[in-house]
């Protein structure tokens, strides 16, 4: 009863003293009709002692000094960050000993020694294969006195499916079972094939790496497995999932997995997070928990991958919904600032990240392929599971369906806890309620407005022509944007304290904004727990912590304030949530200020939000402080003062967005490409050509930072969309249209590749006003085509080797192949409904076909080369040469 009669206390003290003061009025207003004199200094010494009794909670005792409320906050958060930062770069604390990683770092060395290995180079497709094998093979030998067999395949799969195509990739898939065979087997995938000029250490040779020694341990177990693994070593993943798509689609071995681990990156080195696993199948999850040696997983990332708001696809999308198989995926994600440049080297990969990878799917792998649920994993398929580690150290991980009922119980509790003060005497409950809505609104607008000043202080940056200033100085964008949103909401909760609120008890003011955040949490528990969200134990942490720690401490506060020891027991309350917090805060800002840097739409307004919203989760309970303290004005000047500093040296450009420091490069990445381009006539003559360099831009900058190196690359030479001919009438690689947008088009040399592309229409057959066409191509590994029907013309059909894909009006088609594959044969059928509207001298349809050189020496030529050199050393120029062809039919 003391806890839920707090408030009412302190509503009758302060009516006490309003009845005190009545009566001390009346009694000098009738000594005054008797004429008597009070003796003045007797009754102020008597007033003032019933005063100073009854107000012990607002004198020195019951409120902090404005510094020593800063020196707590700053040094609580302070403290948790460094053990936030020391769990992050901890890669291990032990290991098994079972994973040789000094093996795994010598094939890492030797599978990128070759240098980028893109799909259907000899780099890939010969020297890199040969490696694998021949170490493979070596493994093998090891086993033929073992307890296991190796069975070893070479796949060269050829099909299609959505609007990619690919012929005779290579995957090298190897079978490890016992030697009594089995009948369920654990994919374990990964990729050695690497984007254009990178040398993909990170992604994705280190996981090859890894795999290849995990084989090498498990071939010296003792004793037999009870089921298998199926190691698949895809050779064209990079080329939009092409390879993985062959073996689950096409492969004999596919039919006998039952779940996956995918090895992936989308960084260099660091930690491996489990990012995603299911769909459903509680159970892999549970054998990661069991099983991890050096745990890292959130569930947090698979709902944020999951969501679309990470612009990346991995092979687990390929075995989920083409082999609908359950599976895990693993990526690193440290400095993805070097993510597909060349950058992604070795050297960046510390051993203890090849040596805790390697732990961990050697354990999992064990542990899966000696489980019951392998061999019928549909007797385990419902239900999902909420997990996360603590700073690496441990696991945690429950049921959906439990998770539900625990965020319910601790809403509900804190909902009795609240309303318990909303059921004291009328006249207090109505008081008590009308403040604490009161503190809600203030608690909105305060968020509100810090958001609303930090987008314009962002938005101010980007028209300055400073955009992505932190994208090498993160921390600048902390100072900048934080002490804007810190510096809003102490000035908002500082005048409602002093204007709104002069009559009520500092200490009685405290404890309603500290009910409102409680509130306000139980709102996102609430509603991320109705909406089936997994990822609602933040929430729940934000609300049971702090709600024990308020309630172990009510006795205390009632007492004496805010005193030093009440308020450090309250922050050792706030411990558990907030560094967990900080933790993923942490995560990702590491995960996407990369990306951030790889986005053409406006990436300041994205990082303004992302600090206002991790400065508004953090000073959720902290608000509380304003409170308890007797001042805010020397805080709000030094936010102010450091907000106007940091805003002077943004404006002045002191920080630089790129950078070539060795150690910690954050490159501008740039597409060079060295076209030739040739329109042909409907009549098949040659009705136009040019060539130049096609600069395409990956970040908001464009080329502001490029024009003083390279005067040429301005505006001036800007592409401008033609939209009459097929995307533009520019190559295209990638299937993100924007980027032809983002362009600039610099005259230079025509290119002659050795091996020209050859186009040739082998037959032309009219049926019923149908009129269907086939085609023979011959060119280099990386091909696109680009169909646009004319008006009044429609696609209603076409086929390519291995499937059959139904078009739309205006199609992509990306097509990839290996090493000795036939030439690409394709056919389409296409309709006009009148022959009146098909114009007689542009056709029914626009064919443009790009080839791309990655490799070998048409993939470079002499003033490619030159351009090259002009660009600075903090830009990462990804190149190659294109010709581009356009024919009418």
């Amino acid at each position: 009863m003391s806890l839920f009669h707090q408030y009412e206390t302190n509503v009758k003290h302060k009516t006490n003293l309003t009845a005190i003061s009545e009566r001390d009025s009346t009694v000098r207003r009738i000594r005054t009709q008797q004429n008597q004199q009070p003796d003045s200094r007797d009754e102020e010494a008597a007033l003032s002692s019933v005063r100073s009794s009854k107000h012990k909670p607002e004198g020195s005792a019951g409120l902090l000094g404005e510094s020593s409320a800063v020196i707590l906050l700053l040094g609580f958060v302070f403290l948790l960050w460094i053990v936030v930062l020391i769990s992050v770069k901890q890669l291990i604390l032990s290991s098994s000993g079972h994973f040789n990683f000094v093996r795994a770092r010598k094939h890492l060395e030797r599978i990128t020694s070759v240098g980028p290995r893109t799909v259907g180079s000899p780099e890939n497709e010969i020297t890199t294969v040969n490696y694998l094998l021949d170490q493979i093979a070596q493994i093998r030998n090891e086993s033929k006195t073992g307890p296991h067999s190796i069975t070893v395949d070479v796949q060269r799969p050829t099909s299609c499916f959505g609007y990619l195509c690919y012929d005779r990739v290579t995957n090298i898939a190897v079978k490890f079972e016992p030697q009594t065979s089995a009948q369920h087997f654990m994919l374990a995938n990964c990729h050695f094939d690497s984007v254009p000029n990178s040398p993909g250490a990170s992604d994705d040779a280190v996981s090859c790496s890894v795999m290849l020694e995990v084989l090498h341990s498990l071939v010296n177990l003792s004793s037999p497995l009870k089921h298998g693994i199926i190691f698949l070593f895809n050779g064209a993943e990079e080329t939009f999932l092409q390879g993985s798509h062959g073996f689950i689609t096409q492969h004999p071995w596919a039919q006998q997995v039952r779940a996956f681990v995918n090895l992936e990156a989308s960084g260099v080195g660091g930690k491996e997070l489990v990012f995603q696993t299911g769909p459903n199948n509680p159970w892999l999850i549970q054998a990661y928990v069991q099983a991890a040696v050096h745990p890292f997983a959130t569930v947090v990332g698979q709902e944020i991958f999951q969501s679309g708001l990470i612009p990346s696809d991995t092979d687990f999308r390929i075995f989920r919904d083409y082999g609908n198989i359950p599976g895990i995926d693993l990526a690193f994600i440290d400095n993805g600032y070097l993510y597909h440049t060349k950058y992604d080297t070795p050297d960046r990969i510390h051993n203890d990240s090849i040596l805790r990878a390697g732990d961990n799917i050697l354990s999992v792998l064990k542990h899966l392929v000696m489980s019951e649920e392998l061999a019928d994993s549909s007797k385990y398929r419902n239900g999902n599971m909420v997990f996360f580690d603590i700073l690496g150290l441990t696991m945690v991980a429950y049921s959906a369906h439990a998770g539900t009922i625990i965020n319910y119980t601790v809403a509900i509790a804190a909902l009795i806890y609240l309303g318990g003060k909303c059921m004291l005497a009328s006249c207090v409950a109505v008081r008590y309620v009308r403040d604490l809505v009161c503190a809600v609104i203030a608690l909105f607008l305060s968020w509100f407005f810090s958001l609303l000043v930090v987008l314009l202080v962002a938005w101010l940056v980007t028209k300055m022509g400073r955009s992505m200033f932190w994208y090498s100085h993160f921390y600048a964008a902390v100072c900048l944007y934080g002490s804007a949103a810190t510096g809003i909401i102490l000035l908002i909760h500082t005048l409602v304290k002093n204007l709104c609120h002069r009559n009520v008890s500092h200490v009685d003011l405290a404890e309603i904004f500290f009910d409102a955040s409680l509130l306000l949490w139980c709102f996102v528990l609430f509603f991320l727990t109705h909406r089936g969200w997994c990822s609602a134990y933040v929430p729940m942490m934000m609300v049971v912590f702090p709600l024990i720690s308020k309630l172990l401490l009510t006795k205390l506060f009632r007492a004496k304030g805010a005193s030093l020891q009440y308020s450090i027991l309250y922050l050792m309350g706030l411990a558990v949530p907030y560094v967990y917090i900080m933790f993923l805060i942490r995560v990702i800002f590491e995960v996407f200020t990369p990306i951030l840097g790889r986005r053409a739409d406006i990436p300041d307004i994205f990082m303004a939000s992302l600090v206002t919203a991790a400065t508004v989760i953090l000073s959720s309970y902290f608000i509380h402080f304003i409170y308890l303290s007797r001042s805010t004005k020397w805080t709000l000047a030094v936010l102010g003062s450091v907000f106007t500093l940091m805003f002077v040296l943004v404006s002045s450009g002191v920080f630089f967005p790129y950078s070539a420091n060795p150690s910690s490069p954050r490159p501008k990445r740039v597409f060079v490409q060295h076209i030739t381009r040739r329109f042909q006539a409907l009549n098949g003559s040659l009705q136009s050509s040019d060539s130049g360099f096609c600069i395409n831009d990956q970040d908001y900058t464009g080329m502001q930072h490029i024009t003083p190196h390279i005067p040429q690359i301005n505006d001036s030479i800007r592409m401008h969309c033609q939209d009459h001919i097929p995307y533009y009438g520019f190559p295209r690689f990638l299937t993100v249209k924007f980027l032809v947008k983002l362009s600039w088009y610099l005259p230079a040399p025509e290119v002659s590749p050795k091996a020209p592309l050859e186009l040739k229409l082998l037959s032309r057959q009219i049926t019923w006003g149908t009129i269907k066409m086939t085609f023979e191509v011959k060119g280099p590994s990386h091909m696109s085509l680009l169909l646009r029907p004319h008006a009044g013309a429609y696609l209603i059909l076409s086929s390519f080797r291995g499937g059959m894909l139904r078009l739309g009006s205006d199609s992509f088609i990306f097509y990839c192949h290996g090493l000795d594959a036939p030439t690409w044969n394709f056919w389409f059928e296409i309709q006009s409904l009148k022959s009146s509207d098909v114009s007689p001298d542009e056709g029914m349809i626009s064919l443009a076909i790009s080839a791309h050189y990655f490799s070998g020496s048409d993939g470079r030529s002499e003033p490619l080369e030159s351009l090259l050199e002009r660009f600075p050393d903090w830009a990462f120029t990804s190149s190659w040469i294109t010709t581009y062809h356009m024919y009418r039919y």
